[in-house]
């Protein structure tokens, strides 16, 4: 089925077919498409996913709301929302693009992720419903408590969402969001 594979793609992010998921991460794991999504609520608090044990990548670790791949054709935005219900049981929220370009590599115990993985921000008035098979816990913190745990302890999250979050510290629209959204919340769905 297409939503056990990944999306391979060359250095400028062109497609090059796809390969099934879990056999394709290892320490060799090739270039992907993947996506990352920064959930907050109404009080403008983050929320935060302790991963699933049962995961090959980054098992038991803290990250950030939600990542994922795209299926094939899949524009990252619907995989947001898909992986946002199957993981989080959130079905309803605004989300932005923030970050298009995004790409990292990082290895953890043996394992590679190497992926094109634009960054969104979304809000939403859902309480998380968490996937045991995906998520082990779930917290929030507003973005200042969150800033001072990426800098205070980085190596007790994954290094794609610390590394994301001091990107997203530093852009403009992101900031102009996160603002705009605390004010607003409660309007959202």
């Amino acid at each position: 089925m297409d939503k056990d594979h990944i999306v391979l793609v060359d250095e400028n992010n062109q497609v090059l077919g796809t390969a099934p998921k879990l056999a394709t991460h290892s320490s060799n794991t090739p270039l992907h498409r993947g996506f990352s999504v920064f959930l907050f609520n109404t009080k403008g608090q983050l929320l935060l996913q302790q991963r699933s044990g049962k995961k090959k990548t980054w098992p038991l670790t803290w990250s950030n709301s939600v990542c994922g791949h795209p299926m094939l054709d899949e524009p990252a935005l619907k995989a947001a929302k898909r992986r946002l219900s199957f993981e989080l049981g959130i079905t309803e929220a605004d989300i932005h693009m923030i970050l298009p370009d995004y790409r990292y590599r990082f290895e953890k115990e043996g394992i590679v992720e190497n992926e094109f993985c634009p960054v969104m921000v979304g809000f939403s008035t859902q309480l998380p419903e968490p996937n045991p098979d995906e998520v082990e816990a779930v917290k929030w913190l507003s973005w200042q408590e969150w800033l001072r745990e990426v800098n205070d302890h980085p190596d007790n999250y994954s290094e794609w969402a610390v590394d994301e979050t001091r990107l997203l510290e530093e852009n403009k629209n992101f900031q102009t969001l996160l603002a705009a959204g605390s004010n607003v919340g409660d309007k959202r769905p």
